[in-house]
């Protein structure tokens, strides 16, 4: 072989193309659906004034036919789930139980993320209607009797 061959060679070797080794496929974030209202369901906190952080887990009721809907026709909820109907801008709503089966403790949140007041035990189907004392940012549906176990209060923080 010719010296000015090996030069050559080597070069068009370097400058050749390299095997590519595929690329993993780039991870997709995987939100997590209500397997009975298909309502996208995130993590939210309530830490009391006194006593330590809870965590749930709560479908978000985002359009107006969602939140009309809310939890009609529900007959169970976990201890730890509930559904959040957000507000933007923060208003005075009134929320009621007609077909809702399951009592329901019904937290009117401010934009601070600090509750407002609490409709205990809302009973079930009551078209009584049922108002926040001041603009809402969100309504937080736990099952009945929840806020009391936790010590949800005027001022509790709650965190989504």
């Amino acid at each position: 072989m010719r010296a000015w061959l090996v030069p050559l060679f080597l070069l068009i070797a370097a400058c050749s193309p390299q095997t590519a080794q595929p690329s993993p496929a780039p991870a997709v974030a995987r939100q997590d659906v209500h397997p009975t209202s298909g309502l996208a369901v995130i993590p939210l906190t309530i830490t009391p004034v006194t006593g330590t952080p809870h965590r749930f887990r709560v479908e978000v009721a985002q359009t107006p036919e969602q939140q009309e809907h809310g939890l009609m026709f529900r007959t169970a909820m976990g201890a730890d789930e509930g559904m959040i109907f957000p507000y933007d801008p923060p208003q005075v709503v009134g929320f009621w139980m007609k077909n809702t089966v399951i009592p329901l403790d019904i937290v009117f949140i401010d934009s601070q993320h600090r509750v407002i007041n609490v409709a205990a035990n809302a009973v079930p189907y009551s078209e009584t209607t049922l108002p926040s004392q001041a603009p809402a940012a969100a309504v937080l549906e736990l099952n009945g009797g929840r806020a009391r176990q936790l010590g949800v209060v005027a001022g509790t923080r709650i965190d989504w």
